[in-house]
């Protein structure tokens, strides 16, 4: 028995020195890049620390935190936040029941104020718990210790990689200040957005701006240095080791070394250079998925309802990143993934649920503790104000003629009307789907394409614009 135990622990040991041996390799290629001198080490720094964008910094932590002399790695949130009462008490129960975080936390005198704030003795905040590894929106999966910083110059006027782990609402005025913090710079860092969701803008042209667009505006940073990571990631699962696959997009030269970088054995991570597709889906997921949890809670869970709302509205996605992308990837591997696991068990679903329940309204707001930013919502009109304009058009497959692309959009036009204008009930989600309309005629569609909803300020584009696609 000792000589078996002894052979397993040996094996154990030997695995864990390879593994090693294998991250250092893949940190030292990666630095290598970057111009790395011996003793300046990879500074990696995630902006926003909600859910995805905490354990991803985690992840990282655990892979790469031993080569201490090689990385640093650091996490930028907001001070201030005050944790709830009712949060403080949950947090203190899962504590307890994790006898490994119970240990951590007593060996650095840490429990304490753990149970000062379960009594009601403390206000605990955000980015002090964040510090013990315990994200507010995450608090069932503690994650491992991390630096967390909440001066944001601090945080990001060095860093070599910045992981935007921002609700896309934030994005703009969060980077903005990063960009007065970066006007010296002699190179730029390279970015990776997480950030899913777009804006509008209808001047000079109706257009949409995606996170890594938004970012390159208010940054000045080279659009070839920055990516979009996503998949289907449900950030808790992805921590606890289930296995997982991403891509990250953008242009060739970074993104297979970041890819090899990012993987590892449980998080699959791909490169793939069709940016505009993995965004626009990103960004679409989120306003489909509310209704996906709309129409779970309203047909009690209907297997055959949900299915068919699934296919109307993954052709609706295909239809719509048609519309704003060349040579759109297909809707297949991490993408579909992404789209199926949001509508089954993210944010925005369980938003979409809760409000048909009964058990939230709409006029509580997009942002809810535990959970979130619900970003489903600003996309919702981001897509629709874009899609109505008078100045675009498309040919109807069954009418033959002229009309704004919206009106082959039912479900998107539901969902504006039952939370934006809050004019149709919940119950409306359902009639967006039920519709005599083939979908297959939004996947067929020819000629859908309409260049200038991703471009700004080209005069040939504008010319194009009133020539081809103005209403007659």
């Amino acid at each position: 028995m000792g000589e078996a135990t002894s052979d397993s622990n040996g094996h154990a040991a030997a695995v864990e020195s390879t593994t090693l041996q294998r991250d250092e390799q893949r940190l030292n290629e990666l630095r290598e890049l970057f111009g790395k001198a011996e003793g300046d080490p990879l500074r990696v720094v995630g902006v926003g620390a909600g859910a995805w964008g905490s354990v991803f910094i985690a992840m990282l932590q655990n892979t790469y935190g031993s080569f201490r002399d090689s990385i640093q790695l650091r996490l930028w949130r907001r001070g201030g936040k005050e944790v709830s009462r009712e949060s403080a008490a949950h947090l203190f129960d899962v504590i307890n029941s994790r006898e490994e975080v119970l240990r951590r936390l007593i060996r650095k005198c840490a429990y304490l104020k753990y149970v000062e704030g379960r009594l009601g003795e403390r206000i605990l905040y955000a980015d002090e718990i964040l510090r013990d590894g315990f994200c507010v929106n995450m608090l069932d999966t503690p994650l491992c210790p991390l630096k967390v910083v909440t001066n944001l110059q601090e945080a990001v006027w060095d860093a070599d990689i910045v992981v935007a782990g921002l609700p896309s609402t934030e994005i703009r005025r969060v980077f903005k200040e990063i960009g007065r913090y970066w006007r010296e710079r002699r190179t730029m860092p390279i970015i990776i957005s997480l950030a899913k969701g777009v804006e509008t803008a209808l001047e000079p042209h109706p257009h949409i701006l995606t996170p890594t667009q938004m970012i390159v505006d208010m940054t000045g940073v080279p659009s070839e240095n920055v990516f979009y990571l996503g998949g289907p990631n449900i950030a808790s699962e992805v921590y606890n080791k289930e296995y997982a696959n991403a891509r990250i997009c953008g242009a060739e030269k970074w993104r297979k070394p970041l890819a090899k970088f990012l993987r590892q054995p449980h998080f699959i991570v791909w490169d793939n250079p069709d940016i505009v597709t993995h965004e626009v889906m990103g960004g679409l997921k989120n306003v489909y998925a509310i209704g996906a949890g709309m129409v779970g809670a309203l047909t009690k869970e209907s297997a055959t309802s949900k299915s068919v709302y699934f296919s109307h509205s993954t052709s609706e996605m295909i239809y719509i990143t048609r519309l704003l992308a060349e040579n759109p990837g297909p809707l297949a591997g991490p993408l579909l993934a992404d789209t199926y696991v949001t509508l089954l068990k993210g944010r925005n679903a369980w938003y979409g649920g809760k409000l048909a329940k009964g058990e939230i309204t709409i006029e509580m707001g997009d942002t809810f503790a535990g959970t979130g930013t619900i970003q489903g919502i600003s996309a919702v009109e981001a897509f629709y104000e874009l899609l109505r304009q008078p100045s675009l058009s498309v040919m109807h497959p069954e009418l033959n003629k002229p009309v704004r692309p919206v009106e082959l959009c039912p479900i998107l036009r539901a969902l504006y009307k039952i939370l934006i204008q809050k004019s149709a009930p919940i119950a409306a989600i359902v009639e967006g789907y039920m519709t005599e309309f083939d979908p297959r005629h939004l996947v067929e569609l020819e000629h859908a394409y309409i260049p200038q909803l991703l471009r700004r300020g080209e005069e040939e584009i504008g010319r194009k614009l009133l020539h081809n696609n103005s209403f007659v």
